[in-house]
């Protein structure tokens, strides 16, 4: 179950394909998915338990289009933080803090700054994650012990599509595939997760170009 964006510009940055609007772009209508009452309770009890979830730490493993794998550290401090760390010798870091989102590639000396709302990662970092109203279902299964959810922002759509995975016991996100218009997929499994307690917010400091 994978998802085209409407996009003008492109950054691979990681642990999400991050896309930016521009003009001329005309927003797509999102396509709510037809959810039975069953379907409708998973949804609901996914929504609660990502709402209890306010700090998260763990491993991630990305998987790019040219199915090149890179893995490394992830933080996840809600409302608004995020941090990916890239093991040696990847370049890479990635950075989510006062609403922005910062891609540094110091082998390029390269740095991209988004805002965080006009990227699907604001669809996991928000102060209070809703699931309907300014966000929008798009398709949702159930199969093999997964949940999969697919989410736009309700009012900006052509901004992109997250498709969540959780684990069927525990709710657990367990990753997410994020595909561009050429039908390229990125994908991020996160492991050894460990939710609560408490991170550095030194972890956030949003990275500068040398």
């Amino acid at each position: 179950m994978f998802f085209r964006f409407s996009v003008c510009r492109r950054w691979a940055v990681g642990a999400l394909l991050l896309f930016a609007g521009c003009n001329g772009i005309s927003p797509t209508q999102a396509a709510a998915a037809a959810l039975s009452p069953a379907d409708q309770g998973w949804v609901d009890r996914v929504q609660d338990r990502m709402n209890a979830v306010t700090t998260l730490r763990g491993r991630f493993e990305q998987t790019a289009a040219d199915g090149q794998k890179t893995t490394g550290d992830v933080w996840l401090v809600r409302p608004g933080r995020m941090r990916f760390q890239y093991d040696k010798p990847s370049p890479l870091l990635l950075v989510a803090n006062d609403g922005k989102v910062v891609f540094r590639d110091s082998q390029l000396d390269q740095t991209t700054e988004i805002p965080l709302e006009r990227t699907p990662l604001s669809l996991l970092l928000g102060a209070h994650i809703s699931l309907s109203g300014d966000v929008t279902v798009t398709s949702f299964r159930h199969e093999n012990g997964i949940i999969q959810i697919a989410a736009v922002r309700t009012a900006s759509p052509g901004e992109g599509t997250l498709v969540m995975a959780f684990d069927e016991q525990s709710l657990v996100l367990r990753g997410w595939v994020v595909v561009d218009a050429q039908g390229r997929q990125t994908q991020v499994t996160l492991s050894q997760l460990v939710s609560g307690g408490s991170a550095s917010p030194d972890l956030f400091v949003l990275p500068k170009g040398d």
